[in-house]
């Protein structure tokens, strides 16, 4: 078992997970606004993005160029990885590949504790990568712990580029953002992603 294998019932039972869904959580957030750098990628890839609609296209065209945003935001004191490795727990199936997972620690030759976000891309669906990720978070909050490095929250987004949905886990109990952000609105989703780091640098 990995962690695209899990569906979100079993996720909160094997883990004994508390589920809250819950419209608008993340919609008091503030913006953050989008660098001319960013601004110029998503004018020239957005349409072109929707139009070869594969996972990969989305991955690298739209969704590397946000999160490399983020991190400029933060002075690249942030560690962002792509398509890692991240096995925890094989006997959990708590193992396999993530997309990409943001780190507060600045280090890039390995993944260090605390990992914060994690975002899982999707071709079409949104909801199949609920599943996927929220495994991914409770890996992470295993890692981290591990580590000596337990944080308060840790975020994930499942996105298929151009939309986004967010969640949070705090212990045991995992917040589904329901509302889904879109990248017309892109300081929305900036300012979530911002947020996630900030809470737990203090």
């Amino acid at each position: 078992m990995a962690y695209s294998d899990f569906k979100l019932g079993e996720v909160i039972q094997t883990f004994g997970l508390t589920l809250h869904e819950v419209s608008g959580l993340f919609a008091d957030v503030p913006k953050e606004d989008c660098d001319s750098l960013l601004e110029t990628i998503l004018q020239e890839n957005t349409d072109l993005t929707v139009a070869i609609n594969t996972e990969k296209a989305r991955s690298e065209m739209i969704i590397s160029p946000i999160l490399l945003a983020v991190r400029r935001k933060f002075n690249s004191e942030i560690g962002l990885f792509s398509g890692i490795e991240f096995n925890v727990d094989s006997a959990r199936g708590l193992n396999g590949f993530c997309d990409f997972i943001l780190s507060l620690s600045k280090e890039q030759l390995f993944l260090r504790a605390p990992v914060v976000i994690l975002v899982e891309t999707k071709n079409e669906n949104l909801k199949l990568g609920l599943a996927q990720c929220l495994a991914e978070m409770v890996a992470a909050q295993i890692f981290n712990e591990q580590q000596g490095n337990r944080i308060k929250s840790i975020y994930g987004a499942t996105t298929i580029g151009t939309i986004w949905q967010f969640m949070k886990l705090e212990n045991n109990q995992v917040y589904i953002d329901l509302s889904e952000y879109y990248i017309k609105d892109i300081r929305n989703i900036l300012g979530i992603l911002s947020m996630a780091i900030r809470d737990n640098q203090s």
